[in-house]
């Protein structure tokens, strides 16, 4: 099915670790379980299929390097996991707008020069999908990127909590431009957001009265430090919030929830700790109380989630989708343009694979199974009920 040209605004630690898991997992068999993917073969997709074709960032000490070597360039501080080879991909220097905060400003240096023409780079080398990596709060920025990747015609993946995806201006402009994008803020294989979140509607399906949660986290990336400025967080709390609350159905009220960064601690690197806590109200209004700690290395937690979004996108790209991809949205996202339940968000997605993949199964012959519903597409009216043929793990 040929290949996925893939390029990177941002070439921090979330980079590095989707950089590193293209390359780990590049001879993975079909048949093997890869934690975090979906499925090795997305679609038609292998991981291997993905090719990095553009990379740009603002960093002095990134710019001009080729990508292999940036990825592992400080302050990028995340697990090293697999050795990259140099494949000739060079990073650019990028636009900065509001991409660069008080507090990274302290550590990063802009590289000298003008901005190279983003729409020139994305189209002479052919790239196809787009990933957003920018700093937390980087809203002009963001929007001036989307700009040029429509210009230069190409799918958009938004990692970040910049809402693009689920604005209904942004995805007219996307439909317009006939070009699918996945977002808003992805969520990590096992974080913070899905685990509060599933405990949120535990509590729901077993009849918990959830009246108060919190969830405090803290690390030291570059993430935790930008987000010392508490002007860039107004969207990312909204996004971790509405991922969380989304699960209930009714209004805790803004004084019972708290669920955002709390701190930097330099030495925990790309390491991040979540301190969640949920208090309710059982059998009898006999008090229950949820109390615990997550661990996780941060830029690792989402690098599989991103190459199951970037093929998704894929897919959407080959068959003409255009707009905002509601199914792969709400599994891959916090703040996708619907919300659904994990469950329902999986299925739908697997789903979405099945109808516009070209999946080659055992004994099979490769060819692209019959259309099912028109839920699958791109419209948010239309809630996805197709039972997936595809089985998940």
């Amino acid at each position: 099915m040929g290949k996925i040209r893939v390029g990177i605004i941002g070439v921090g630690n979330c980079a590095s670790s989707f950089v590193q898991g293209v390359e780990y997992y590049r001879n993975a068999s079909e048949k093997d379980f890869v934690p975090g993917l979906m499925h090795v073969n997305l679609g038609g997709y292998h991981i291997s299929d993905i090719e990095f074709s553009a990379a740009i960032d603002i960093d002095k000490n990134k710019v001009g390097k080729d990508l292999a070597e940036a990825i592992y360039t400080k302050p990028n501080n995340t697990y090293r996991f697999a050795d990259v080879p140099k494949r000739g991909v060079k990073v650019m220097r990028g636009m900065t707008h509001d991409g660069l905060g008080y507090y990274l400003s302290k550590i990063i240096e802009k590289a000298p020069g003008s901005t190279c023409d983003i729409v020139k780079l994305l189209k002479d080398t052919g790239t196809q999908v787009v990933v957003n990596y920018l700093p937390v709060g980087s809203e002009e920025a963001t929007k001036w990127y989307v700009e040029q990747v429509l210009e230069a015609g190409c799918a958009f993946v938004n990692c970040i909590p910049v809402f693009i995806a689920r604005e209904n201006y942004w995805r007219q402009r996307f439909e317009k431009r006939g070009l699918p994008i996945i977002g808003d803020d992805i969520k990590s294989q096992v974080g913070a957001t899905i685990v509060h979140r599933i405990l949120a509607r535990l509590f729901r399906e077993r009849g918990v009265r959830l009246e108060r949660t919190s969830q405090l986290n803290v690390g030291g990336n570059t993430d935790f430090l930008n987000m010392l400025e508490r002007s860039r967080l107004e969207s990312k709390k909204i996004s971790k919030t509405s991922a969380v609350t989304s699960q209930l159905d009714y209004d805790m009220g803004p004084d019972n929830v708290h669920i955002g960064p709390s701190d930097y601690v330099a030495w925990l690197l790309d390491r991040k700790w979540a301190y969640i806590r949920l208090e309710g109200r059982t059998f009898g209004d006999v008090p229950l109380n949820v109390e615990l700690k997550l661990e996780v290395w941060d830029s690792p937690n989402s690098a599989g989630v991103v190459i199951d979004a970037v093929r998704c996108c894929k897919l959407a790209l080959d068959n003409k989708i255009a707009g905002a991809l509601f199914a792969p949205s709400s599994y891959f996202m916090k703040s996708p343009p619907q919300q659904y339940t994990d469950e329902e968000a999986r299925k739908n997605t697997e789903a979405f694979i099945q109808q516009y993949g070209n999946v080659i199964s055992a004994g099979g012959n490769g060819k692209r199974p019959a259309a099912k519903s028109k839920a699958v597409r791109s419209t948010a009216k239309n809630r996805i009920r197709v039972k997936p043929t595809v089985k998940a793990r």
